[in-house]
């Protein structure tokens, strides 16, 4: 499940909305209101329950062969065990916009934002089996006691990474 050229992506569990309207996230670092969407690189990322804490851990270029090395594949997605069932049986969907409503957010971009209402182009998708997409897309899946012992090395190392939804992860461990 990826934007075709031109489109980028929104995923929701929610198959009824038909207007997205500008808002602050109670979880936003900036005080703008947007609609957020993704393009076909960070697409990924949002395969999982909207809820569920994910670390994600890439090789870049100018990734250490020690930690190329730690990682073991190209690209890790890790989420705790509590979280495995969820995934198993999420109905994710996915709304396409025409990315022209949308400009590149963050610097490097990993996600689009508009600023005024945008309507999907069509119904929402079903985005189907979230362990499937990930095996296809060569993404290994880890399932983790606890999130932080990985979170911490990856954002110590020379590794591209993302963290979603952290604050719903397990404490920390002492």
């Amino acid at each position: 499940m990826r934007p075709a050229p031109g489109e980028v992506l929104h995923f929701s569990e929610d198959p009824t909305i038909t207007r997205f309207e500008p808002h602050v996230a109670a979880t936003a670092r900036q005080p703008e209101a947007y609609v957020w969407a993704v393009d076909h690189t960070r697409t990924p990322d949002y395969w999982f329950p909207r809820q569920c804490p994910r670390a994600m851990a890439w090789v870049e270029p100018t990734t250490s062969a020690e930690d190329r090395a730690w990682l073991g594949v190209e690209r890790v997605h890790a989420i705790e065990f509590g979280w495995l069932r969820r995934m198993q049986t999420a109905r994710l969907y996915a709304y396409r916009f025409d990315a022209r409503a949308f400009r590149p957010f963050g610097e490097p971009t990993n996600a689009h934002v508009a600023t005024e209402p945008v309507e999907p182009l069509g119904a929402p998708e079903v985005v189907g089996d979230l362990l499937a997409l990930h095996e296809d897309a060569g993404i290994e899946l880890r399932l983790m006691a606890n999130l932080w012992p990985f979170w911490r090395r990856v954002v110590a190392s020379t590794l591209g990474f993302s963290g979603i939804r952290l604050r719903n992860a397990l404490p920390e461990p002492p």
